[in-house]
């Protein structure tokens, strides 16, 4: 039991404090510089609310999944990745905030973003069969000189990972629209995955997945 508490819990906790602290700061900038959402200046179908709400819940998300993975999982290569392509998404966040950026420009953004990640050396490379077994996708692999190393492609795993990234980020972001729905959605999402990971805890890599799945439900 405490094992699970560390391993989970803990970070969970961590990461909703620090966004707790920090929302307020955000609110406070967004409300200063009119980065709200007006129902009296705009008649767009996602603003929902009878009064005026600041945006930015981005930077309260980044700040605290930063905090949470540099406390509980450290930086290497993936984490890294992980950070920039979440960097990339910020960044896109405040300018779409600030000048309702195109949804092309939008999407574009998004697949560079998750293209850092899996360049980072995440991918797909196996998933389950629904007629049984299992489907390997790393069999095609192209060799790759970079920087004195041969490194490879998985092109099946990394395409498949791309696809994966961009659609679930655009599908959450299509399924906003009232309070608390894509946040909850999130939540939801992320403490199943961390609670299946830990059914494996004979994969020691399944524990990073399920540490980072609670700093993001609690983010």
């Amino acid at each position: 039991m405490n094992t699970w508490f560390l391993s989970f819990y803990s970070p969970l906790l961590l990461a909703s404090l620090a966004a707790f602290v920090v929302s307020p700061l955000v609110i406070l900038l967004y409300r200063h510089f009119g980065w709200v959402d007006d129902p009296k200046k705009s008649s767009h179908a996602k603003i929902t609310h009878t009064h005026p709400v600041p945006r930015g819940g981005g930077i309260v998300i980044f700040f605290a999944l930063a905090l949470g993975m540099a406390v509980f999982l450290g930086f290497d290569k993936h984490s890294l990745g992980i950070l920039l392509g979440a960097s990339i998404l910020l960044v896109t966040g405040i300018l779409d905030d600030i000048y309702d950026l195109s949804p092309y420009v939008r999407l574009i953004l998004g697949l560079l973003s998750a293209l850092v990640v899996v360049a980072s050396g995440i991918g797909i490379a196996f998933i389950t069969n629904p007629m049984g077994g299992v489907l390997d996708l790393s069999t095609w692999q192209i060799p790759l000189t970079l920087f004195g190393k041969v490194r490879f492609i998985w092109v099946w795993s990394d395409l498949l990972a791309v696809v994966w990234i961009v659609w679930s980020m655009n599908m959450v972001n299509w399924a906003k629209g009232l309070d608390g729905q894509l946040p909850g959605i999130v939540v939801v999402a992320a403490v199943v995955i961390g609670v299946l990971s830990l059914s494996f805890t004979e994969d020691v890599t399944q524990w990073n997945v399920a540490i980072l799945a609670a700093i993001t439900a609690g983010a």
